[in-house]
């Protein structure tokens, strides 16, 4: 039982480590380690617990909060607390320091999940490829755009913007802070987190547990009804998110604390005969591991699945 634990709080780190990267999300690493769908499962369930909780069904939250595999979702959730803790000061001098390897290291681990994921199709159409490619299209257009910084922002301002930039949580591809510096607050929410202000956390925490809430809901429908079609969007969102991990000239950049200064992650540009070679080897590596990994994935051992059979 331990050793499942840990197994899960090892993921739940690379997930959290994954998340402190602008332009990665931890959903590409829960595709990678073959428990996306699980993860999406049980906040599903959480998300119905939730909506009895505000109809006032105690009946009805108790069973769906009963329903979360607890054994699963809270190892994760302190490994990704973990990796939040260790890693984001030697994440974020890495970033400063060598951006393009980073970049190289990370987009490596993106094309990687997008042959992980590919495997997930039951079958590709005509029209599945043609899905995918506008969902990579117009992911990388919109990426391109950057809001400025929200000068004062009301509380259902940072409200939505919770809603919107929790999605990324379960979306493989591209990160929640990304989402709120497209959005021009990610300094302003930094800020208000830095001055302890209650209100303001209270209401973003409400906004971030009401858009999970609604959007695992829909997104789970949708891969129940719609699988192939829906997989096929997420390989698109990935490969769109191309855009912020391209290497040259400046790798992802990094994303500023001062309310005033944007990231410079998202220009594009081509290789020289001095910097190819480190981003590209790790690119290289980062594919190797993941693809390799992704194959392994369903053959280790899954907490989900064999609590499922002790309470069949």
């Amino acid at each position: 039982m331990i050793s499942k634990l840990a197994l899960t709080a090892v993921r739940g780190f690379f997930m959290g480590a994954a998340d402190i990267v602008p332009g990665v999300s931890g959903g590409t690493v829960a595709l990678v380690f073959g428990i996306y769908e699980q993860l999406l499962d049980n906040v599903r369930r959480g998300a119905r617990a939730l909506g009895s909780l505000l109809r006032l069904d105690g009946a009805g939250f108790v069973s769906h909060l009963r329903s979360v595999e607890w054994s699963f979702l809270l190892p994760l959730l302190t490994g990704i607390g973990m990796a939040l803790l260790a890693l984001s000061a030697v994440i974020e001098r890495l970033l400063r320091d060598r951006p393009e390897e980073m970049a190289g290291l990370f987009l490596g681990l993106v094309l990687g999940s997008v042959v992980v994921a590919w495997r997930l199709l039951h079958s590709t159409t005509a029209a599945d490829v043609t899905a995918m490619a506008a969902v990579a299209a117009a992911t990388f257009v919109l990426l391109g755009f950057q809001s400025g910084p929200v000068a004062d922002p009301s509380l259902p301002v940072y409200f939505g913007a919770a809603a919107i930039a929790i999605c990324a949580m379960i979306l493989p591809g591209i990160s929640g802070s990304f989402l709120l510096l497209m959005m021009g607050m990610y300094a302003t929410v930094l800020s208000a987190v830095h001055d302890r202000d209650l209100v303001v956390i209270a209401v973003f925490g409400l906004g971030a547990t009401v858009g999970l809430a609604l959007f695992s809901s829909a997104l789970g429908y949708l891969l129940d009804h719609h699988h192939d079609p829906v997989i096929g969007a997420l390989i698109g969102l990935m490969i769109g998110s191309i855009r912020v991990l391209w290497p040259w000239p400046n790798g992802v950049g990094i994303i500023s604390e001062e309310a005033g200064e944007s990231i410079s992650g998202t220009t594009l540009d081509l290789p020289t005969a001095e910097n190819w070679l480190w981003p590209t080897v790790f690119a290289v590596a980062a594919f190797v591991v993941v693809a390799v990994v992704g194959r392994l994935a369903p053959s280790i051992d899954n907490p989900l699945a064999e609590t499922a059979e002790a309470t069949a």
